[in-house]
C-alpha cells in the first residue's frame, strides 16, 4: 500500500499535510501512480508500498498513461485497510504463538538482520507501508529518522491513528511483544512502541511507478541510509517489467552502500481487501534475485517461506513469502 498524509513530525507530535490534489493512493507497504494503484499493507506480511494491503503511492506525479498501471490504481481505490488487516494480521495468520507461522518468520528475518549491526544509520524510508507498522519494530532501534509512505490516503490515515495513539487504532501490541521476546534485550513492548512512534518523523504519499517516487521537493531526507519495503512492488505492478522499473525507481532514494530489506509474496496472482480483489504479478525467488542484481544490488541474504495449508484461508493464492537483504553497490 502506500497512502498516507504528507507530514513532518515535531517534538512529540506528527504533523501532516494533505497530499497534492493530483493523486490519492492506498496504504505498509507499494507505490503506484494515481492511476496505477498500489497494493495494500502487508500480507501475511504484506504491507508495503503496496503492501498487501496498500501498495505504493506518489504525490504530485504526472498522470500515468500506462493502461495496466491505471487499472491497478483504479482497483486500489476499493482497498479496505481494516479488511486487509483482518485477513493477514488477525488469527490464523496473525497468531504468533506458533513459531512456524508466517508472522514469526517475518519478524525473525527482520530482527536477525538488524542484529548484525550492519543495517544502521540515521535515515530509513519504508516504501509502501500500507496500514502496517510491524515491519519497523526492529528497525526503530537503529535509525533516528524514519519516513513511512503509502499511495493510498486510507492507509496513511490508518497509520496516523496508531502513531497518534488515537481511539480505534489497530492494536499491534502482540507484534511488539513478540519482537521484544525474540530480540531478547529486556525491553518492554510499551518502550518499543514509544521508540517507534518517536522516530517516525513523517508519513508521505509515494508512487513507485514515478522516476521520483516521493515527488519533487520531498520532505524526506535523501538519499536514505536504508529502505524497507513489504508486499509492495509485486502488488502494484501489472507485469515483471513494471516490477523491475519500480525497483529501479525506489533505488534512487537509497545512498550507495545503503541497505534494502524487501519482503514480498511468491507466486501470488491476487488477494482480497474487502470488496477489492487486487491483482499481483507472480514472482519466483530467482526473478527477485535477478531484479535486485539488475538494479545494482549485492544480494546479502535471500530466504523463502512456504505458506502451509492451514494458513491458506481463501483471501489470496499466495504460495510463499520471500525476504531479502540487499546492499546497493557503490557507483550505482
Amino acid at each position: 500500500m502506500g497512502l498516507g498524509r504528507r507530514g513532518a513530525r515535531g517534538p512529540g507530535r506528527l504533523i501532516t499535510q494533505p497530499p497534492p490534489p493530483q493523486r490519492r493512493g492506498r496504504g505498509g507497504g507499494p507505490a503506484v501512480d494515481n492511476k496505477a494503484t498500489k497494493r495494500a499493507a502487508d500480507r501475511p506480511a504484506h504491507g508495503g508500498s503496496m503492501s498487501t494491503a496498500d501498495r505504493s503511492h506518489a504525490a504530485g506525479a504526472a498522470p500515468d498513461s500506462d493502461p495496466g498501471r491505471m487499472a491497478v490504481a483504479s482497483t486500489y481505490q476499493r482497498f479496505e485497510p481494516r479488511a486487509y488487516l483482518r485477513n493477514n494480521y488477525a488469527p490464523p495468520r496473525g497468531d504468533l504463538n506458533n513459531p512456524d507461522g508466517v508472522g514469526p518468520w517475518k519478524l525473525r528475518c527482520l530482527a536477525q538482520t538488524f542484529a548484525t549491526g550492519e543495517v544502521s544509520g540515521r535515515t530509513l524510508i519504508d516504501i509502501g507501508s500500507g496500514p502496517t507498522i510491524y515491519q519497523l519494530l526492529s528497525a526503530c532501534a537503529h535509525f533516528e529518522d524514519i519516513t513511512m509512505t503509502d499511495f493510498l490516503e486510507a492507509n496513511r490515515q490508518e497509520l496516523g491513528l496508531w502513531l497518534r495513539e488515537e481511539p480505534g487504532a489497530f492494536d499491534w501490541s502482540v507484534y511488539s511483544q513478540h519482537v521484544c521476546l525474540i530480540e531478547g534485550k529486556g525491553e518492554s513492548w510499551q518502550e518499543k512502541e514509544r521508540q517507534l512512534r518517536a522516530r517516525v518523523k513523517r508519513v508521505l504519499p509515494i508512487d513507485v511507478h514515478q522516476s521520483q517516487p516521493l515527488g519533487a521537493g520531498s520532505l524526506a531526507p535523501l538519499p536514505a541510509d536504508a529502505l524497507v519495503s513489504a508486499f509492495c512492488l509485486e502488488a502494484v505492478s501489472p507485469d515483471l517489467a513494471s516490477f523491475q522499473r519500480a525497483l529501479d525507481h525506489i533505488t534512487t532514494l537509497l545512498r550507495p552502500g545503503g541497505h534494502l530489506l524487501l519482503i514480498g509474496a511468491l507466486e501470488e496472482s491476487w488477494y482480497l481487501a474487502g470488496e477489492a480483489r487486487l491483482a499481483v504479478v507472480p514472482v519466483c525467488e530467482e526473478e527477485v534475485r535477478e531484479a535486485l542484481e539488475h538494479s545494482g544490488y549485492e544480494v546479502r541474504d535471500l530466504r523463502t517461506y512456504t505458506m502451509p495449508a492451514r494458513l491458506q484461508t481463501g483471501v489470496d493464492d499466495v504460495k510463499g513469502i520471500f525476504f531479502t537483504w540487499a546492499q546497493k553497490k557503490v557507483g550505482v
